[in-house]
């Protein structure tokens, strides 16, 4: 008989292991979301250095512009956000590590009952007392992996929570030089409008003397008088620009508003080589791509979980203490009482629940699967995008300063023309105009260029190594 039990216990130890191989939890594989062939860069060089890897104080070298990017990592507010976030996810990582440990809990009770006269022991015992002292310890066996998957579980939640942190202070850095770049830019365009108003309230005291001689009249000096007034009106845009631009850069930085020390857009160079790698590289620079991806793997390793509950859980339960039915006796040997039992759950019938919970995570891995797709296409263009912005400007700015020259000569050779009485009023007024406005733009596509650099180094993930 003793045989026969030992032999079902072989055979019942045997089955589960059996079934373990069947249904043991799967391990993730990194899914092929997108082709890298696909990436759009046309003839645009590739190369094996990826930018994003050099250190944004590297990339960005005013000293000034260095200052308040340290000063935004230390106080902005979505960076401490992040930071706590990872603090969060941290400790569920450490609950993780301890689900392979037995759970132990103590207990201490009292216990008084008054008894019927009219029960079994009421005739015995008018009331009885007992005194307890109990500690309960219980384990249960990971055969389906399921402890495992959820430690990975809340391992892949920590990394995309790192990453997470990663991808705000990448974003954070594009942001504040993007911003600082923006205001040498205004500081440009009002020293410009600036030096216009200036030249054209000298133009009006030139046009009221030519009016007064006889070479103008009175519609070409309220001409002039109502171009110096639109330069004027375009000062004080310029310049309301600039300090609402000011109050959003302070809250970048996670200060009051304040003014802003800034140097000039002319001291603006970035000397590094745009190498932007090979397009795969996009998956190990990107944090919202690295969180993205993190995010699956979480799902993947909660489905395993969801999964697991399909089948039997194996149980080992101990109970110990003091027991006693008077006070002084209950430190006593005779006092001690233990329990141990072993046990084999098989969910059956539970309304539905498990299957709910399986079909909801395979639905969940699916989304977290088509986002990751998502961080991957979205990270191509925005590459491309800024590849292709960086071309663009650069082209508009030569084209834009010969622009700006002829029409700086247009102006010129005009009033020397009206002077003299050779040229139409109406000939000098367009050229001045179309000289505000051609510098203008010059001064933007400036800025667009330095704009298209910072965000191609966002693009490919850099500024949080």
């Amino acid at each position: 008989m003793k045989k026969f039990f030992n032999l079902k216990l072989i055979l019942a130890g045997f089955t589960l292991i059996s079934l373990q191989s069947c249904f043991v939890a799967k391990e993730y594989t990194q899914p092929e979301v997108v082709e890298e062939e696909k990436f759009r860069t046309d003839n645009i060089d590739l190369d094996s250095l990826n930018m994003a890897t050099i250190s944004w104080r590297e990339l960005f070298t005013d000293p000034i512009l260095q200052q308040h990017i340290e000063t935004g990592l230390q106080n902005n507010i979505d960076i401490r956000v992040a930071l706590q976030q990872i603090i969060a996810a941290e400790a569920y990582v450490k609950q993780g590590k301890a689900g392979y440990l037995p759970t132990l809990d103590g207990n201490a009770t009292f216990t008084h009952q008054e008894l019927s006269e009219n029960s079994q022991f009421g005739s015995f015992f008018s009331s009885v007392n007992q005194y307890e002292i109990s500690s309960g310890l219980s384990w249960e066996a990971d055969i389906w992996g399921k402890i495992r998957s959820q430690k990975r579980a809340f391992e892949a939640g920590y990394l995309q929570s790192v990453a997470a942190h990663q991808a705000v202070k990448t974003r954070l850095i594009a942001e504040i030089a993007s911003t600082y770049y923006q205001l040498l830019a205004l500081d440009e365009q009002i020293k410009i409008t600036q030096e216009t108003v200036d030249t054209r309230e000298k133009s009006l005291d030139v046009t009221q003397a030519l009016k007064e001689s006889g070479n103008l009249t009175e519609v070409g000096v309220k001409q002039t008088e109502a171009q110096y007034y639109t330069a004027r009106a375009i000062l004080i845009d310029l310049k309301n620009e600039e300090r609402l631009l000011e109050n959003t850069f302070s809250i970048l930085l996670g200060e009051a508003p304040q003014q802003i020390d800034r140097t000039e857009l002319d001291e603006q160079e970035i000397t590094t080589e745009l190498n932007i790698g090979v397009p795969i590289q996009l998956l190990r620079n990107r944090p919202d791509v690295m969180a993205a991806e993190y995010e699956l793997m979480n799902a993947f390793e909660l489905t395993n979980v969801a999964r697991s509950n399909f089948y039997p859980s194996l149980t080992l339960s101990a109970t110990g203490g003091l027991q006693a039915l008077e006070a002084q006796d209950l430190f006593s040997m005779n006092s001690l009482f233990a329990t141990i039992v072993g046990g084999l759950a098989q969910p059956i019938l539970n309304g539905r629940r498990i299957r709910t919970e399986y079909e909801v995570s395979k639905a969940e891995q699916e989304q977290a699967r088509l986002r990751f797709r998502e961080a991957i296409l979205t990270a191509s263009k925005e590459v491309s995008d800024a590849l292709y912005t960086y071309q663009a400007t650069t082209e508009k700015i030569e084209v834009k300063q010969k622009e700006y020259e002829a029409y700086e000569l247009a102006t010129e050779y005009s009033e020397e023309l009206l002077v003299n009485g050779l040229a139409n009023y109406l000939e000098v007024l367009t050229a001045r105009e179309n000289a505000l406005n051609s510098s203008l733009d010059l001064t933007n596509a400036r800025f667009n260029q330095l704009r298209s650099i910072v965000d191609l180094y966002e693009a490919l993930g850099g500024g949080w190594q």
